[in-house]
C-alpha cells in the first residue's frame, strides 16, 4: 500500500494494514533463561516434572510421627525416640509402640503412618501423651502426591508469574526455554526534542513520546534495545537513526515527522522506500505513517503526545501483546456521567476516568497535546464515526488503560 496524498481510511482498515506488516516480522525462536529472571516471558515449549513432588514422604505439621494403630486405646502414652528435623538424612525406622518428634517437612520415618501436631499432646522429657486418635495418613505427605515424575507441570505458551516459577524451582528446574521477546527501536523525531531534565530555552520541548513508548512497549512484554531522540530536521540522521534501528529490532516505532507541512523528515523518508502515509478518520492521531525498511516494520505515529500513546494502543500494544500471550486490553459498556459532542465521520478516542458505579466521566478535552487530561484518565471511549452526540446515561464502549 502506498500513498503519497491524503487518504481516508477507517481504523479497522489501517488497524489490519498494520497487522500485516508487523505479525509476519515477528520473532518465532526461543531462548533459555534462568529461572529467576524468566518472570513475563512465555515458555517455548511444555515443561514436565523431571522428579515426583513431593521427593519424599514428609511431616505437615510440627509434632510426632506414630504408628497409628497405637492410638486406638486412648490416651495413650509413647517414649519418644529421639527427633527428625528438616534436611536430616534418612532416619531409622519407628518401632510401633514409640513416637518420634518430626519438625514441618521433614522425612517421615518408615514405619510411622500419621503425625500428631504438637499443639494436641503433651510431653515430657522422654515421653508424649496423646489424647486424640489419627488415621494412618494423617498430616503425613506422600511422595508425588502433588506431581509425578514426567506429568505435565507448565504448558507451551505461558506467561510465566511467580507461581509458575516457585513450582519451577520445586520441581529443581533452574533453566527455562522461552519465546524470544519482539525487539523494538523507539526513536523520537523533532529538532525541537530535549531530554527531561534538561534546561528548555525558548521553542523547545521535552521529548515525552520516547518515555511513553518505551514503558508501553515493556507493558505488552516486548523488549526495548534502543531508544533514540532524533533532535535533528535532517534526513542524512534520520536514515542513520533508521539504519541502527534496522540492525538491532524486530519493528521500530517513530513519533513526529509525518504531517503534510515543511520537514516533516519521516514522511519524506517513508516516502522514498514505498511506505504508505495518509490520514485515518480517528481522533486523536488522524495522520498515520507506515513502511517496511531493510526487512523490519516501521510505524509512525504523530508527534503530539496523545496522539502518539492512543495511536500505540489502537494500533501495535494489540500485536505485541498477543505475542507475549497477554489478554487484549479490557473493554465494558458503561454510561455517561454527562452529555457529549462528537465530530462526524471521525472515530473518538475520548480520555475517560472510571466511576464505581459503572458511569464514565470524560477527562480533559479532545485535543492531543493535553497529556495532564491522559495522565488523569484511566480508559478511553471509543466513540464511533456515525455518531455526533450522546446523552447522559447513554452505553458507550470504553477501553482499560
Amino acid at each position: 500500500m502506498h500513498s503519497t496524498g491524503v487518504t481516508h481510511r477507517s481504523v479497522e482498515q489501517y488497524a489490519a494494514h498494520i497487522r500485516g506488516l508487523i505479525e509476519p516480522t515477528l520473532p518465532c525462536g526461543s531462548e533459555t533463561v534462568h529461572v529467576g529472571a524468566a518472570r513475563g516471558r512465555v515458555t517455548a515449549t511444555a515443561i514436565d516434572s523431571p522428579v515426583d513432588l513431593p521427593l519424599f514422604r514428609n511431616s505437615q505439621m510440627d509434632g510426632f510421627a506414630v504408628v497409628a494403630s497405637d492410638l486406638v486405646t486412648l490416651p495413650v502414652t509413647l517414649p519418644i525416640r529421639g527427633e527428625v528435623a528438616a534436611r536430616s538424612g534418612t532416619p531409622p525406622p519407628l518401632a510401633t509402640g514409640t513416637a518420634v518428634r518430626i519438625m514441618t517437612g521433614a522425612v517421615v520415618p518408615e514405619g510411622a503412618d500419621a503425625v500428631v501436631p504438637v499443639e494436641d499432646t503433651t510431653t515430657t522429657a522422654d515421653s508424649v501423651t496423646i489424647a486424640r486418635g489419627r488415621a494412618s495418613g494423617e498430616y503425613v505427605r506422600d511422595r508425588g502426591s502433588d506431581l509425578r515424575a514426567g506429568d505435565r507441570l507448565l504448558p507451551a505458551g505461558l506467561r510465566l508469574a511467580s507461581r509458575h516459577l516457585a513450582a519451577l524451582a520445586a520441581a529443581g528446574i533452574d533453566e527455562v526455554e522461552v519465546r524470544r521477546r519482539v525487539r523494538v527501536v523507539v526513536i523520537s523525531t523533532g529538532a525541537e526534542l530535549i531530554q527531561p531534565g534538561a534546561a528548555p530555552r525558548m521553542g523547545e520541548v521535552f521529548d515525552s513520546n520516547g518515555t511513553a513508548l518505551e514503558a508501553a512497549v515493556t507493558a505488552c512484554g516486548a523488549e526495548v534495545t534502543y531508544a533514540i531522540v532524533s533532535a535533528s530536521d535532517d534526513p542524512y540522521q534520520l536514515r542513520g537513526a533508521m539504519l541502527m534501528g534496522a540492525a538491532n529490532a524486530d519493528l521500530i516505532l517513530t513519533s513526529g515527522g509525518i504531517s503534510m507541512g515543511a520537514y516533516e523528515v519521516v514522511r519524506e523518508f517513508l516516502q522514498t522506500i514505498g511506505g504508505d502515509v495518509g490520514h485515518i478518520a480517528m481522533q486523536p492521531g488522524g495522520p498515520q505513517a507506515s513502511g517496511v525498511f531493510n526487512g523490519v516494520p516501521v510505524i509512525s505515529f504523530p508527534g503530539n503526545p496523545v496522539s502518539t500513546q492512543i495511536s500505540f494502543e489502537v494500533f501495535v500494544a494489540p500485536i505485541l501483546r498477543a505475542a507475549a500471550a497477554l489478554p487484549p486490553a479490557h473493554r465494558e459498556t458503561r454510561t455517561l456521567i454527562a452529555d457529549l459532542r462528537s465530530v462526524p465521520g471521525k472515530r473518538q478516542f475520548l480520555r475517560g476516568r472510571a466511576m464505581p458505579d459503572g458511569r464514565v466521566e470524560v477527562v480533559g478535552g479532545p485535543s492531543s497535546h493535553l497529556v495532564a487530561g491522559l495522565a488523569a484518565s484511566d480508559l478511553l471511549i471509543d466513540i464511533a464515526e456515525d455518531i455526533t452526540e450522546l446523552k447522559a446515561g447513554d452505553p458507550v464502549e470504553t477501553i482499560d488503560l
